[in-house]
């Protein structure tokens, strides 16, 4: 019985005790409406019978002889108007005679030990009977409405089987989206074939097809950015090698000491590289996300503090604006380290001011905002400057070209966006900003 535990089994079923019960319904209405038919054709019958022999003036041999015959149904009687027997039918055996005194007509009696139906006609000289055992007439009504029935009933396998391959062909579709998906590698993530679909099962399949284009894109971001990580951490590796070969070389005293002093930048650049893969990791869509309440007045303040020394070390001039408390909802860690990363690029690239603003936008919604007075970065380029290890042209600071690609991945998942622009300072402004809330 596993074929019940499908979709086509469980429909089939279903329509199969449907038919069944709409067969018997429609079986037993014919078998009624056959054996009511008969009977009226009986019934018929015993009155052209009698209304026949009424009319004639007698009954010749031949007539007789017929009426006599043992294996006819009838049983003919004719009365005079006194009470005398003028002509029986009666089979041999059979003693009983029908009543003298006839109700006109249509009538049931019981008559040698089984139930007739009987119809009677009179002239001015003679009565005259004629009836049939209601056991007869039932027989062949019944028979005449089961050979009615016999044909519905050799239809009715026929119809199952048909409806069974109907079902097969109307899900194929299904079956042909089960191959495709049980075909699939461990790496097959290609959609699913939605031709000739049901209305009710194509937004599913769709929906499924969705996922696997979400999960394609994320597999292959995933192996992008190990492929450029393994790339970059190469170099800042070799690097750390080669200054622990020249480290171990060298003499004791200032060559030693600028040894050691190389080693620990390198080591600090590494440590940095990993920890911008990490946040970059932590920001990819997909990634699990807080969502808490915060202030992002109180976390602009916080991302200024954090690079309030650098700045210090730099003779830049930060400046923080934010006069009103703006409550949101979010991941605080990572929208920190965003606003950190624009604030410190704007400091080591060269900018003398920085000015942060957290406010609202034009449509009420929260808007982070930092201008610089720095070289900015050229309107062909700034597209460019959001991808993985990517940093402008002329560089000359050291950097591992993910901030601005941290920032994105942050404000994507934190639902906001992020733009590139001329600063009235005369740097680059870069803006944070979320979708209005109706």
């Amino acid at each position: 019985m596993k074929w019940l535990g499908t979709l086509r089994g469980r429909l089939f079923a279903l329509l199969a005790a449907l038919g069944a019960v709409t067969a018997l319904a429609v079986a037993g209405a014919t078998y009624v409406s056959v054996r009511a038919e008969a009977d009226e054709l009986f019934d018929y019958q015993l009155r052209q019978t009698a209304l026949s022999l009424r009319d004639q003036g007698r009954i010749a041999g031949d007539e007789a002889a017929a009426l006599a015959d043992p294996s006819l149904d009838y049983l003919v009687q004719i009365w005079s108007v006194q009470g005398l027997e003028i002509y029986s039918s009666r089979p041999q055996g059979m003693t009983e005679a029908l009543p003298a005194r006839a109700v006109l007509g249509f009538s049931n009696l019981h008559l040698a030990g089984q139930d007739w139906r009987v119809f009677s006609a009179a002239t001015p000289q003679r009565v005259v009977q004629v009836a049939q055992p209601l056991a007869v007439r039932q027989k062949l009504a019944a028979l005449a409405a089961l050979r009615s029935v016999v044909p519905l009933a050799v239809a009715l396998p026929l119809v199952a089987a048909a409806v069974w391959w109907l079902l097969g062909v109307s899900l194929a579709p299904l079956a042909r989206v089960t191959r495709a998906a049980q075909a699939g590698g461990a790496n097959a993530l290609h959609p699913l074939p939605t031709a000739g679909l049901p209305g009710e099962v194509a937004p599913l399949v769709d929906a499924f097809n969705d996922l696997l284009g979400r999960l394609s894109s994320a597999f292959d971001a995933q192996r992008s950015f190990v492929a450029d990580a393994a790339h970059e951490l190469r170099s800042p590796l070799t690097a750390l090698k080669l200054q622990l070969g020249l480290l171990r070389d060298a003499a004791p005293g200032e060559e030693q000491d600028a040894a050691i002093a190389r080693l620990r930048g390198g080591i600090d650049r590494a440590v940095h590289l990993v920890e911008q893969l990490l946040a970059l990791a932590r920001a990819e869509p997909g990634a699990a996300a807080a969502e808490l309440p915060l202030d992002l007045a109180d976390l602009a303040r916080q991302a200024v503090a954090d690079v309030q020394p650098l700045a210090d070390k730099a003779d830049v001039t930060l400046a923080l604006t934010a006069p009103d408390p703006l409550p949101l909802t979010g991941d605080p860690q990572a929208l920190r380290g965003a606003l950190r990363n624009l604030i410190d690029n704007a400091v080591k690239y060269g900018a003398r001011t920085v000015q942060v603003s957290a406010l609202r936008g034009s449509r009420g919604a929260p808007l982070l905002r930092v201008d610089d007075d720095g070289p900015g970065i050229p309107a062909d380029q700034r597209e460019r400057v959001f991808d993985r290890f990517q940093r402008g042209e002329g560089a000359t600071v050291e950097g591992s070209g993910l901030g601005l690609a941290i920032v994105q991945a942050a404000a994507r998942q934190q639902g906001a966006s992020i733009s590139l622009d001329a600063s009235p300072l005369g740097g680059l402004r870069a803006e944070l900003a979320w979708p209005a809330t109706s």
